[in-house]
C-alpha cells in the first residue's frame, strides 16, 4: 500500500476486452492500472514484480478462474494482504459467499456502476492502509511481550489501539496468558456508520479519511473510557467486547452504557458534520454469549480475536438498527432491565440464525421516577 500522497496501482483481471477498457477508462484519472486477460497472467504480474495495491478480479475466465487466482494470492505471505474485489456477473449468494470465504474483501456484480466501484476501491485502500499500521503495532506488541520491555513511550503508542488493561497484562505477565485460546462469556458491541457508502460515492478520499479519523478517535475514546477491548475495526465498522481479558461483574450493563455514551458523543460529531453536509448516523448492536477467545493468525501476524455466535448476533442487530438506535438481544435486556429502559421491537429474522431473534430498542437509563413507579 503506497503512502497517502502516492498514486495506488490497481490490477484489473478480466477476459473481456470491453470490460478491461471500461475499467481502465474509469480508473485512470485517479489510479495507475495494469491489466490481465487470464488468471496465469494475473499471477505473473502479482508474483513477478511489484505487487499491486488492490485487485479487481473476474471469476469466469479461461484457465484459472478467479477463485483459484484469489486462493493462490492469499496463500503467499507477501501478497495475502492485497485487497481483492471480485467483479462478476455471477450474482448468487453462494458465489459471493465463496469469494469472501477465500479472502476477498468485497463482491460487485456486473453490470457495474463506476461510481460504486470507485467508492469501494477508495474504502478498501483506506482500510488496507490502516490495517498495515495496526499490524505494525501488533508486531511491536509481540516483541515487547517476548522481551518484557517496559518502555513507557512505546506503551503509550500501543494504548492508542488496545485497552490499557490488556496492554498492562501482556507486558507484566500477570495471570494466565490472555492470548492462549480459551472460552468465556462476553458482551459484544458492533458499531457501524449509516450512510457511509453514499458518503464515499459523493466525497473526495481526503474527506472520507478525515471523517473516519474523527469517528475512530471519538469512538475509541469511549471504548477506552469504559475498559472495552477493541477486537477489530474495518472502515466504518467496529467490534468491541467486555469481560475478557479482564473479567467484570455485569459486562452487558457496561456494554450498553458505553453504547449510550457513543450515541451521545456521535450526536455532537454529527452536528459538526452537518456543516460539511456529511449525512452520517450511527447504529449499534449489543449481544451477550459464550465465545472462544485468543490469538488468531500465523507466526509474525497475530490478532486478539473472538469467535462465536455472540459476535454474529451483535453485528446482525447492528445491521437492523437505524441511525441513532441501539438494539440489544433478549439476554442483554435481562441483564440491564433494572438500570436501562428498553422497548421490544419484535422478533427479527437475522441472517445466519435459523429462528427469529427477539430484539429490544434501548431508550435510555432508568430515572428516579421510573424506579418509584416500579
Amino acid at each position: 500500500m503506497p503512502p497517502s500522497n502516492e498514486i495506488a496501482t490497481i490490477l484489473i483481471v478480466d477476459d473481456t476486452p470491453a470490460n478491461l477498457a471500461l475499467m481502465v477508462e474509469v480508473l485512470k484519472p485517479e489510479y495507475r492500472t495494469r491489466i490481465a486477460t487470464h488468471g496465469d497472467k494475473a499471477l505473473e504480474l502479482v508474483f513477478g514484480g511489484e505487487p499491486p495495491d488492490l485487485i479487481l478480479l473476474d471469476i469466469m475466465m479461461p484457465g484459472l478462474n478467479g477463485y483459484e487466482v484469489c486462493q493462490r494470492i492469499k496463500a503467499r505471505p507477501e501478497t495475502q494482504d492485497i485487497p481483492i474485489i471480485f467483479v462478476s456477473a455471477m450474482g448468487e449468494v453462494e458465489d459471493e459467499t465463496r469469494g469472501l470465504d477465500l479472502g476477498g474483501v468485497d463482491y460487485v456484480t456486473k453490470p457495474i456502476s463506476p461510481a460504486i466501484v470507485k467508492a469501494r476501491i477508495r474504502t478498501h485502500l483506506a482500510v488496507s492502509r490502516q490495517a498495515r499500521e495496526l499490524a505494525e503495532l501488533n508486531r511491536t506488541l509481540e516483541q515487547r511481550v517476548a522481551q518484557g520491555v517496559q518502555e513507557l513511550e512505546r506503551m503509550g503508542r500501543l494504548k492508542r489501539f488496545f485497552s490499557p488493561s490488556v496492554v498492562d497484562m501482556l507486558l507484566s505477565g500477570a495471570g494466565d496468558d490472555p492470548l492462549r485460546s480459551h472460552r468465556r462469556e462476553v458482551a459484544a458491541v458492533f458499531v457501524d456508520l449509516r450512510g457511509f457508502t453514499a458518503f464515499t460515492e459523493t466525497s473526495d478520499p481526503e474527506d472520507v479519511m478525515h471523517a473516519l479519523n474523527q469517528y475512530h478517535t471519538a469512538m475509541g475514546e469511549r471504548v477506552m473510557a469504559f475498559g472495552g477491548t477493541l477486537e477489530h475495526f474495518a472502515g466504518d465498522g467496529m467490534m468491541i467486547y467486555f469481560n475478557d481479558p479482564v473479567e467484570i461483574e455485569n459486562p452487558a450493563a457496561v456494554a450498553v452504557e458505553m453504547a449510550i455514551s457513543m450515541q451521545q458523543r456521535f450526536a455532537i460529531l454529527a452536528h459538526e458534520w452537518q456543516k460539511r453536509e456529511y449525512a452520517l448516523s450511527l447504529g449499534i448492536g449489543v449481544a451477550q454469549g459464550f465465545a472462544t477467545i485468543g490469538a488468531i493468525g500465523y507466526e509474525g501476524r497475530r490478532d486478539y480475536g473472538v469467535i462465536g455466535n455472540v459476535t454474529n448476533m451483535a453485528a446482525r442487530l447492528c445491521g437492523e438498527a437505524k441511525g441513532g438506535q441501539i438494539l440489544v438481544s433478549q439476554r442483554v435486556r435481562g441483564f440491564v432491565s433494572e438500570t436501562i429502559r428498553t422497548e421490544a421491537v419484535g422478533e427479527l429474522a437475522l441472517k445466519g440464525f435459523h429462528r427469529p431473534v427477539p430484539a429490544f430498542l434501548v431508550l435510555g437509563p432508568v430515572d428516579v421516577l421510573d424506579q418509584r413507579a416500579a
